[in-house]
């Protein structure tokens, strides 16, 4: 965040909270978080420590966010979203809560809360949406996966995948790092990381992946000593900050 802070509130353990920004008083706020221009942060909402909320962006009643995840400029979190810690939120990424949205009933009298029961988005850690991308509850993102640009995600996300579209669809997996997996060269049903080295292995609990190793030494160090193939460019749309 490179935005200027004329008249933040900075009330205990490292909070910064813009003047401009609306955040209920029965909100939990941890430790270094920050909190931008007319964002609002509704009732009961629970950031943990060193959490951002962009610029114009909302955080719902009761929603629930890890340590460290950030909530972009224009983002939309709606109640009841859970977030794990460590997850990315892009700008003007939106995580609906309603399964029929309507603004009546059949007989056109006006809906109220007690109308209907919202269900929210869940995302495991470190999971990643990028800009302008849907989530349509209750969809859950899994550990580690990324959501392209744009996309419409409909169905649930598995551990480590990159989906992008409308719908979405898988089109890769993705490590820790964010950079696409490659496919080890010993022939296992193996995935590898080119920039850390990090080695993934299928998981049929969730149908994605999981981490099996972290980077695996050569001999005299350094680089790993597995080959792995090259895929090519890079499908489809990233996230965007």
């Amino acid at each position: 965040m490179n935005e200027s802070t004329p008249s933040a509130r900075v009330p205990r353990d490292g909070v910064r909270i813009v003047d401009s920004a609306d955040v209920a008083d029965t909100a939990r706020i941890g430790a270094g978080s920050s909190i931008w221009h007319l964002a609002q942060v509704r009732e009961d909402a629970e950031l943990g420590s060193d959490c951002i909320v962009g610029r114009g962006a909302y955080v719902g009643t009761g929603v629930h966010m890890g340590d460290g995840c950030k909530v972009q400029n224009y983002a939309l979190v709606y109640e009841p979203a859970e977030l794990a810690e460590g997850v990315f939120v892009g700008p003007a990424a939106v995580f609906t809560n309603d399964h029929r949205p309507r603004a009546v009933n059949p007989d056109l009298s006006p809906k109220s809360a007690e109308d209907w029961e919202p269900v929210g988005v869940t995302c495991r850690q470190g999971a990643s949406i990028g800009a302008r991308a849907v989530c349509v509850a209750p969809v859950t993102i899994g550990e580690w996966a990324m959501v392209a640009a744009g996309s419409t995600v409909t169905r649930d996300v598995p551990p480590y995948a990159l989906v992008a579209g409308v719908p979405a669809r898988r089109l890769a997996w993705v490590g820790r790092s964010g950079e696409k997996l490659q496919p080890a060269a010993d022939g296992t049903d193996s995935w590898v990381c080119p920039s850390t080295g990090e080695w993934y292995v299928a998981d049929e609990a969730t149908g994605g992946l999981r981490l099996a190793s972290d980077a695996v030494p050569s001999p005299a160090g350094g680089a790993t000593d597995m080959d792995i193939h090259d895929q090519g460019e890079d499908e489809g749309a990233w996230t965007s900050r």
